[in-house]
């Protein structure tokens, strides 16, 4: 879409969002419970197979980089799968995401164990963004050419921040055209956007520049994934939706360790834009322990108890 057409320029500068009524929906949401007891496990393999596998540490290492691949092709122990019916389904993550640099040994990793979960790589100077544009560009070819199929870009905070929306689109129309065939998802960084008028117009701007998926959070922010931001978030790709008729995923991310956290984060995504946005095509979460804790409840809802730390090792 030509961005060029001024109208959307004044448009996005007139928008305001009613910050009240997305608090009273966000509580309002917060409030009830999630799913019923029967349906939980059904549910929480379901969320399974929404994780964005993530490790983002400065002591990553290969070995570790391993144990994150072979946890994503082999999320819940095989008995347990079995006793859910449940086993042979190819229930896997639905990425797993690393470092440019890791990018190698992820691929790698994944091929030794025979399977196509694609790796995602953050790029364009996460978590900041605060690099040369020319570096966070080559950061995108590189990954690509490393074997990344899915880009998590960071934008820069600070065009929001002083309303340099057309400078916003234009880097974030770059940062597409240097993913060539790699997946867009364009992390907004929202606890750092100051307000939620912001998020909305981040959010429009990115997906008019091309992004197959917006999302919440670095996870590296003090302030990560919450439900009034993710409520305008997907207020966002609903109204896109309805002017365009490209439908954009959505990314959580940051601060969802729980098994009942990602149960209210499917509920909210059903709710808000209906049971076609709850595929891997559409929606992910980004995490790194959320899986272990929706192992052990799946253990529980089998066995009728809770598992032992070493009952449920992280791979």
């Amino acid at each position: 879409m030509g961005f060029h057409q001024q109208g959307y320029l004044s448009w996005i500068s007139k928008i305001q969002v009613n910050h009240p009524a997305v608090l009273r929906r966000a509580e309002q949401i917060q409030a009830r419970r999630t799913v019923k007891k029967e349906w939980q496990a059904a549910w929480l393999l379901k969320a399974v197979t929404f994780i964005d596998l993530t490790t983002l540490s400065g002591d990553d290492t290969s070995s570790n980089i391993q144990r994150l691949c072979y946890k994503a092709k082999y999320p819940i122990r095989e008995d347990l799968l079995k006793a859910l019916n449940m086993y042979d389904k190819g229930i896997t993550t639905a990425a797993v995401c690393v470092y440019p640099a890791r990018v190698c040994d992820a691929v790698k990793a994944l091929k030794a164990a025979g399977c196509n979960i694609p790796v995602a790589s953050v790029a364009t100077g996460f978590p900041a963004g605060q690099t040369h544009l020319k570096t966070r560009l080559e950061e995108i070819r590189l990954a690509v050419e490393d074997g990344a199929t899915e880009i998590d870009v960071v934008i820069n905070r600070s065009l929001v921040l002083t309303g340099q929306w057309e400078a916003l689109y234009d880097e974030i129309r770059q940062f597409r055209k240097a993913c060539g065939e790699a997946h867009l998802k364009t992390i907004l960084a929202t606890g750092e956007l100051g307000s939620l008028t912001n998020v909305y117009k981040a959010s429009m701007i990115a997906m008019m520049a091309g992004s197959d998926f917006i999302k919440t959070s670095t996870g590296k922010e003090t302030v990560n994934a919450t439900f009034p931001v993710a409520i305008v978030m997907l207020r966002a790709i609903r109204d896109f939706f309805w002017k365009t008729g490209n439908k954009i995923g959505f990314k959580p991310a940051g601060g969802i360790r729980s098994a009942k956290d990602s149960l209210a984060w499917l509920s909210l995504v059903k709710e808000e834009l209906g049971d076609e946005w709850l595929k891997p095509e559409l929606f992910r979460i980004g995490a790194s322990t959320l899986l272990s804790d929706i192992e052990r409840q799946i253990y529980h809802h089998v066995t009728g108890r809770y598992a032992a730390y070493h009952d449920l090792p992280m791979s």
